[in-house]
């Protein structure tokens, strides 16, 4: 073997030792973030109710919200509600035609805070959701880094000389 593949072989080893090192790390950090998902999710208490789910959430009466799935099922549940409170405006507009009445109007400021919080506790439970997907995503990359780590060091060992 050349010094030119020598090269190549100790960098495919060196580069695939740090892929099968970062791998696992990802793992590790994917499982904790989902861990802490879970445990902030458990301290909110929230239990979806046992009657009055839209179509589609019946699967979840009951139910507490655990995970970013849940959260999710529970940010449309909160969206439904807030859409019909409101009669499907958004905060922005409750606020502009509050502005447009002249800032007095108890209903729409009423209306107003409906919106606000129902709104704000929907962004919460869909960050959570996205946490959730990032936590799947990092441990696929971490595995998929393993396993492509662990290639390359095989690849650079299958390059190293054998004595006969």
């Amino acid at each position: 073997m050349d010094g030119t593949h020598r090269r190549a072989g100790t960098l495919l080893g060196t580069v695939g030792l740090a892929l099968a090192a970062a791998g696992p790390v990802m793992l590790v950090r994917a499982r904790g973030g989902r861990k802490e998902i879970r445990a902030e999710l458990a301290a909110q208490k929230i239990t979806f109710p046992e009657r009055g789910l839209p179509a589609g959430l019946e699967p979840y009466a009951g139910r507490p919200v655990r995970t970013g799935t849940d959260a999710h099922a529970y940010a449309e549940f909160i969206n439904g509600n807030v859409a019909r409170a409101t009669g499907g405006r958004t905060y922005a507009e409750i606020t502009a035609e509050l502005h447009a009445a002249g800032g007095e109007d108890e209903r729409l400021s009423e209306l107003r805070r409906t919106a606000f919080m129902g709104q704000s506790l929907r962004a919460s439970l869909m960050s959570a959701y996205q946490a959730w997907h990032l936590t799947t995503l990092v441990a696929g990359l971490g595995a998929a880094l393993t396993g492509l780590g662990v290639a390359l060091v095989a690849t650079a060992d299958a390059l190293e000389p054998r004595s006969p």
